[in-house]
């Protein structure tokens, strides 16, 4: 698949649509990411954003744009950090993929270190990832018409499922003896689904889009794949990219979020701070912490798969099959309580 969007070909497209994509600024590509190529564009001198999977074969129920459409179509509506899809191409003779364009929100993004200006802004930080997702999960999916979106009933179970074979069809001889055992560990330790909720499933820090002056959210994007289930798996989701600095070499190598500067609550403190919220039970949340690591793990392995089928280039992902054997040690470690 081209990387490099034949833009007449998509200036064409949206013209029968009613969208006028200006010359001037020409599109720009946003550096960063792993997965889904984001471009900044003009539609009629107005800054929006086409968002795309990323080139080769892409994994079952990832990089879905129509979801995300049909997400952020609505979704700001109740939660306006959303931004809003404005449309969505199934032709995939313009692209060869899906696509879709959505507001464009500016602000400021955080990734793997902290900023020189931010050294004191552990403890915000920290207040406004469990405020923000707590925000999300507390949205009127009924409301909006989104009651139909995903399957919540037996979500845990088709998840522990899911990312178990996943992996198993991405890995090698080393990372399946570990995902076997670590699925199986889930299996005996089975918990009912909570009450669904709408989840983001990639909540993290370098998702959010921060206002430079308030350090508050101005947009919360990437919901290639949002859907309904149990909240905790959200929780999860995040305290899998949260590194604290005694963390084993793969928590370190993750390099997803800079919990681990002085200032940032621990994992531990955030689980309690968003159960503090919502008022959640946390009881059974080493069942979800373990699949939410098998479900890091998992996606570091498709990615290293990228590598490995020649699909990118891109040296990054070279690491990423030691990264996802690592993280599967410490799914080991949080399974049998020798970290939370």
């Amino acid at each position: 698949m081209d990387e490099h969007p034949n833009w007449p070909s998509v200036a064409a497209y949206l013209a029968q649509h009613g969208l006028t994509l200006d010359a001037d600024p020409p599109p720009y590509r946003f550096p960063g990411g792993l997965a889904n190529i984001n471009t900044l564009i003009y539609l009629s001198g107005t800054p929006a954003v086409l968002r795309r999977p990323p080139p080769g074969p892409l994994p079952p129920g990832a990089h879905d744009m129509a979801r995300e459409h049909r997400i952020l179509a609505v979704l700001p509506d109740a939660l306006p950090i959303a931004p809003r899809s404005i449309h969505l191409c199934t032709d995939a003779s313009v692209l060869g993929v899906r696509f879709h364009i959505l507001e464009y929100r500016e602000g400021r993004v955080i990734r793997a270190t902290l900023p020189d200006d931010l050294a004191d802004a552990g403890p915000a930080l920290s207040d406004t990832l469990i405020r923000t997702l707590a925000a999300v999960h507390a949205v009127d999916t009924h409301a909006l018409g989104l009651d139909t979106l995903g399957r919540p009933d037996g979500f845990l179970a088709r998840a522990v499922d899911g990312w178990r074979r996943r992996g198993l069809a991405a890995g090698d001889a080393e990372s399946s003896r570990l995902i076997t055992e670590i699925g199986a560990w889930l299996d005996r330790s089975k918990v009912p689904d909570g009450p669904p909720t709408l989840l983001h499933n990639d909540f993290k820090l370098d998702n959010l889009i921060l206002d430079p002056k308030t350090l508050q959210p101005a947009g919360l994007v990437d919901w290639d794949q949002g859907t309904r289930g149990d909240p905790l798996f959200d929780l999860a989701t995040l305290l899998s990219y949260w590194t604290e600095a005694a963390d084993p070499p793969a928590m370190q190598a993750l390099q997803q979020m800079p919990t681990a500067a002085p200032g940032f609550i621990t994992r531990e403190q955030a689980a309690t701070a968003y159960a503090s919220r919502t008022g959640r039970d946390l009881s059974d949340f080493r069942f979800h912490r373990v699949l939410g690591i098998l479900k890091l793990g998992v996606i570091f392995l498709q990615l290293h798969a990228l590598h490995r089928s020649g699909a990118t280039a891109d040296p990054r992902y070279i690491a990423f099959g030691p990264l996802a054997h690592g993280l599967l040690e410490v799914a080991h470690d949080v399974s049998a309580g020798r970290m939370f």
